[in-house]
């Protein structure tokens, strides 16, 4: 058996593991369950040498990452595997070999007879408790860190974290020392994680010869370095437009021109991040300035991403064949709750007919409102359809989406976040004297009852060569009685005044992160944080978004720089207005969806991705293509959810149905917040989602509530 340090690399998110991400949601799982330290190993715990194919910078990008002596967040003292305040990833990985090579050691003698099977189920536990830690501190750094030789350091940590992974995933001994286990003699629950690790190793392709597991190894190996560098030339492509006098400004708030002076030049520099772009999307007049800011926004990470989305698409579609599937698209849905591409393909189709009509009435509003500004308009372009959806507001529902920021100052919506939480779930949220990675990163903890239950990161402000999106990063799975869950939330918005729909984002993330606090109370890892089906995750953050439009929920922390509270008539314009448009937003998202499995579902040679793109925007979108736009290289799921974009609308309908208990019952209602945080979220990945929402309801889920919600005047 090849060292795991010198074996091939696993990607981020790839066939033979289930790695869970959440919009980059990073969870290292590694057996399809999350392998993580050992006990085994108390006779490893003095470590070895770092590994020369580190970084130099390794030893900082363990330091960097903020470690609470006192939090119960690491080992025991006699199952020690790596103790991160001395440990570099060197040292890490080390260890990780070690407990691979005891892990395999006592396979063979579960084999053979002469161990019992839960002594190797308790050691797998072990190892996917010590490796995750490594693993995931890496992610997040090589998206965040502020030092670039950092941020390389954390990425080469991770190509060597994901050597290991393959070995482990796609061993032999350790497949049949699982498979040797008398299952008669496991409880239910071990029984379960079990099953679990048996389905996701012959999933990663480990009951193939060896000569195929060595291809897979090699596949894997290319397809880390390639999420990386998908991931990276989206992040740090940055473009920036120059404009010429204050007067193309013309619309936007004032504090956002009032941020955006003239430099020593006289030019005006707006970026393509978020805070820059968004407004301009909304409230600029000049509609040459939008379309230039637009077509810069969606052409970014080209021409970069162009051949390597096609060889991430190949790589996985070589993948699939050898794992025995038609496509990628299949392999991936084959484990969710859609079961397979073709269902998936249904579900676009329906939810796209239902959304038509909507769709059609909403557009032809615009291009009503588009030809009072040009008369010989005869459609409306991408980069016009914010704008004119803001008059349409305005005109029709007589809502100023400027009047509303000023009741969304940052300082303010993110306290008001956390005391809508601590009020729905009896929590109590403090502030965490722990070092960061950034002087804007915040520290916090979750308490119950004077209990510790969790710990989070906030680091919420665009910068340089930071991540650009908005994500949940995982860092430590909870695990009963061992670990405290920790996780960081990561997005880009502006310090001061904030988009409703930028509140709305916030509290979705912090839905998953509340996800993975509250079912930290796990025996077995891999059941711990947000570890249900990928195309269920989405569904309680999206329930949660409903709490932004509550006037209750929003009167407790909207307020302007008068101290006045946010006025009950403008909330009321805002549920009126909010209707509007969402017919086009889920066409929007179909089309989204439809390209993401489109391109995972066929060969991907000699595929124009220009070409197929704008005829999925062409089918399932009301706008045309932008010409010298090429919104693949910077569409980051093409990547990390594969084909299974098709998750957020999935999830909305049962977020729906789910948000229908609160309706009903009060959305601040204690009882009905504690029978779900129980039956949803505490489970984790214990139960298929199905079942999870089923409990909840009392009844499976339905489109009654979607198909309500969606066609109310």
């Amino acid at each position: 058996m090849p060292s795991p340090l010198s074996a091939p690399r696993n990607p981020l998110l790839c066939p033979p593991k289930k790695r869970r991400i959440i919009r980059v949601l990073a969870r290292a799982t590694f057996i399809g369950v999350t392998f993580t330290g050992m006990a085994l190993l108390s006779g490893c715990a003095q470590l070895g040498p770092s590994s020369d194919v580190v970084a130099d910078n390794s030893t900082r990008l363990l330091q960097a990452f903020p470690k609470d002596p006192k939090a119960p967040v690491d080992f025991d003292a006699d199952v020690a595997v790596l103790n991160f305040a001395s440990a570099d990833c060197g040292d890490a990985l080390y260890v990780g070999t070690k407990g691979y090579e005891a892990i395999v050691q006592l396979s063979m003698r579960v084999s053979e007879g002469h161990v019992p099977g839960l002594d190797l189920l308790k050691a797998l536990n072990e190892l996917d408790r010590g490796l995750e830690k490594g693993y995931t501190k890496a992610l997040l750094q090589a998206n965040v860190h502020p030092d670039e030789a950092l941020r390389k350091a954390a990425e080469n940590c991770q190509q060597q974290f994901s050597r290991l992974f393959d070995d482990l995933t796609l061993s032999r001994p350790i497949y049949d020392g699982l498979v040797a286990i008398e299952r008669d003699h496991l409880k239910p629950s071990q029984r379960q994680y079990l099953d679990r690790l048996l389905r996701d190793l012959k999933r990663s392709g480990v009951d193939k010869d060896q000569a195929t597991r060595d291809q897979i190894k090699k596949l894997n190996e290319s397809l880390t370095e390639l999420g990386q560098n998908f991931s990276r030339n989206i992040r740090e492509d940055v473009r920036r437009l120059e404009v010429d006098s204050a007067a193309a400004l013309k619309g936007l708030p004032e504090d956002y021109i009032a941020k955006h002076a003239p430099n020593d030049q006289g030019k005006i520099v707006i970026t393509t991040d978020y805070p820059d772009f968004f407004p301009v999307a909304r409230y600029a007049e000049d509609d040459g300035l939008r379309k230039d800011l637009y077509t810069l926004f969606r052409d970014r990470g080209y021409p970069a991403n162009d051949q390597v989305l096609l060889n991430i698409l190949s790589t996985r579609w070589q993948l699939a064949q050898l794992l025995g599937y038609d496509n990628y698209a299949d392999y991936v849905t084959e484990d969710k709750m859609i079961k397979s591409a073709g269902n998936a393909q249904q579900f676009i189709d329906k939810i796209s007919a239902i959304a038509l009509p909507r769709a059609e009435q909403d557009y032809q509003i615009l291009l009503d409102r588009m030809t009072k500004i040009d008369p010989s308009a005869t459609k409306v372009k991408s980069w016009q359809k914010g704008y004119l959806a803001e008059l349409v507001r305005k005109e029709q529902y007589s809502l100023d989406s400027k009047q509303i920021r000023e009741y969304f100052n940052y300082p303010d919506v993110e306290q008001g976040i956390f005391e809508l939480i601590e009020t729905m779930f009896r929590v109590e949220i403090k502030a965490w004297d722990t070092p960061v990675w950034h002087e804007s990163v915040k520290a916090f903890q979750i308490f119950e009852r004077g209990e510790l239950i969790g710990q989070f990161f906030i680091d919420m402000h665009p910068r340089e060569n930071k991540y650009k999106h908005a994500a949940h990063f995982p860092l430590i799975s909870g695990l009963k009685g061992k670990q405290i869950p920790t996780a960081t939330l990561v997005c880009n918005f502006p310090e001061g005044l904030m988009e409703h729909g930028q509140v709305n984002t916030f509290l979705h993330e912090f839905g998953h992160l509340l996800h993975h606090v509250f079912s930290g109370d796990q025996q077995w890892l891999t059941f711990s944080g947000v570890s249900t089906e990928r195309d269920f995750v989405e569904a309680p953050s999206q329930m949660l978004e409903e709490w932004v439009w509550d006037l209750d929920t929003l009167q407790r922390f909207a307020k302007n720089a008068d101290g006045e509270v946010i006025p009950n008539d403008l909330v009321a314009k805002m549920n009126r207005a909010k209707k509007f448009g969402e017919g086009m937003d889920i066409r929007g998202q179909m089309y989204y969806a439809a390209l993401s499995l489109d391109y995972y579902r066929r060969d991907p040679k000699g595929l124009d991705l220009t070409q197929r793109m704008h005829a999925i925007q062409s089918q399932y979108s009301l706008f045309e293509p932008i010409e010298n736009t090429h919104f693949y290289a910077n569409f980051g799921h093409l990547y990390g959810y594969s084909a299974l974009y098709y998750t957020y609308m999935w999830s909305q309908v049962i977020a729906s149905d789910m948000f229908s208990k609160f309706e009903d019952k009060g959305l601040l209602n204690p009882q009905i917040a504690a029978r779900y945080r129980k039956k949803v979220l505490a489970p984790g990945g214990l139960k298929p989602a199905d079942a999870l929402v089923e409990d909840f309801l009392g009844r499976p889920y339905n489109y009654d509530a979607f198909n309500r919600r969606l066609n109310e005047k």
